[in-house]
């Protein structure tokens, strides 16, 4: 195989590519040579076999050889390809390009080889190419390795082409045998350091796919973002607002909350309707029903309740406050606050009011009490 290619004169840069170009534009403009043509046109291909492939190579070591052997002797070319003194460089004597079938066990697509590149070296070669040219030289700079000779260059060429030829007539590799790897691996497998290992489950799988996916996401996020720094300063604003929503709402719900406080476990005052149990109010508001007292019934079973809602501790026990103070005492918001304002209603109009009462009326403080926890047990 050829290891390094011609070198360019020009290849130094602008400063060595000046004095050429100067020479060059002072120089006649001399004929193109046709070898040069030749290789610009399709050679084309045919199909061969190994052995067919073979041959060729060998053939073509033939070829560069007899071009070697003419440059050596530097005996005259004749441009007639029936003379014995015919160009040996032809870069014509190459052929076209092989497509090998068989190369490859079990391949059915053919192997295309090209020949291209012995083709540019025979037109170096070749002396009726380079008849007529002037040869330009620039002045290489100091250190620098100089180009490889045509011939080094055809003796690579040689070297390959019999490579080739020795590589294509070698049998096929066996595929390799890895029983004895397998069987140290299972051995250091079965070792105890390694009893708890077991493969992942489809859970896990799930998992570490959806992790990855949420890194792919976060990292496609962070270079937007790095794209775009006006987006990650409108994030952290809006974060900050919506924290900042979050906690005066909060604190509003538990202003709320607390408005009605809760007071210590302590035994109720003197006279406090929760200083008697609110269930021996609604007996004693039982009682008055049945016997037909409807006004009295329905003052027992207002204390019930208010006994009962301060058992729950919802206000300090005070035996002077109101119907009205202990209406105020509960907020706008407790779902119980409706139940009571009906109930408390209903005991003025009939004890404070004067008002007379019937068994309906009685009957639907019996439901308003119920709401507010009092019933009969």
């Amino acid at each position: 195989m050829i290891s390094s290619q011609p070198r360019s004169i020009f290849s130094g840069g602008a400063v060595r590519l000046a004095p050429a170009l100067a020479v060059l534009l002072a120089m006649p403009a001399a004929p193109r040579p046709a070898h040069t043509q030749a290789i610009a046109a399709d050679a084309g291909w045919r199909d061969v076999s190994s052995a067919e492939y073979r041959q060729h190579l060998e053939d073509l070591d033939g070829v560069t050889a007899a071009c070697q052997k003419q440059r050596a002797s530097k005996a005259p070319v004749s441009s007639n390809p029936a003379s014995p003194y015919a160009d040996a460089c032809d870069p014509k004597r190459v052929g076209p390009d092989d497509r090998v079938h068989g190369a490859v066990p079990g391949d059915t697509e053919p192997r295309q080889v090209r020949y291209d590149w012995l083709r540019s070296l025979l037109v170096r070669a070749s002396r009726s190419g380079n008849a007529g040219q002037p040869t330009v030289i620039a002045k290489l700079p100091q250190g620098e390795t100089p180009p490889p000779t045509v011939d080094a260059l055809l003796d690579e060429a040689r070297q390959r082409l019999q490579a080739d030829s020795r590589q294509a007539g070698a049998p096929a590799e066996p595929a390799p045998n890895y029983s004895s790897q397998r069987q140290t691996l299972n051995t250091i497998l079965a070792d105890r350091a390694y009893k708890g290992v077991s493969e992942m489950s489809a859970r896990e799988r799930f998992i570490e796919w959806l992790d990855n996916e949420l890194n792919k996401i976060l990292a496609s996020l962070i270079r937007f973002g790095i794209r775009s720094p006006w987006i990650g300063w409108t994030v952290r604003i809006l974060l900050l607002l919506g924290i900042g929503v979050g906690l005066v709402w909060t604190l509003i719900r538990i202003e709320r909350n607390a408005r009605v406080k809760l007071i210590p476990d302590v035994a109720p005052a003197t006279g406090a309707p929760s200083a008697r149990e609110w269930q021996l109010w609604l007996k004693d508001a039982q009682a008055m029903a049945a016997k037909g007292q409807w006004r009295e019934a329905i003052h027992f079973l207002y204390w019930a309740s208010i006994a009962r809602l301060e058992a729950r501790r919802l206000w300090p026990a005070d035996r002077a406050r109101t119907p009205r103070e202990y209406l105020g005492l509960l907020p706008g918001a407790d779902p119980r606050k409706p139940s009571l304002t009906a109930l408390t209603s209903s005991f003025e109009r009939t004890w404070y009011g004067g008002r007379s009462a019937a068994s309906a009326d009685f009957n639907r403080a019996l439901e308003l009490a119920a709401e507010l926890g009092v019933r009969a047990e």
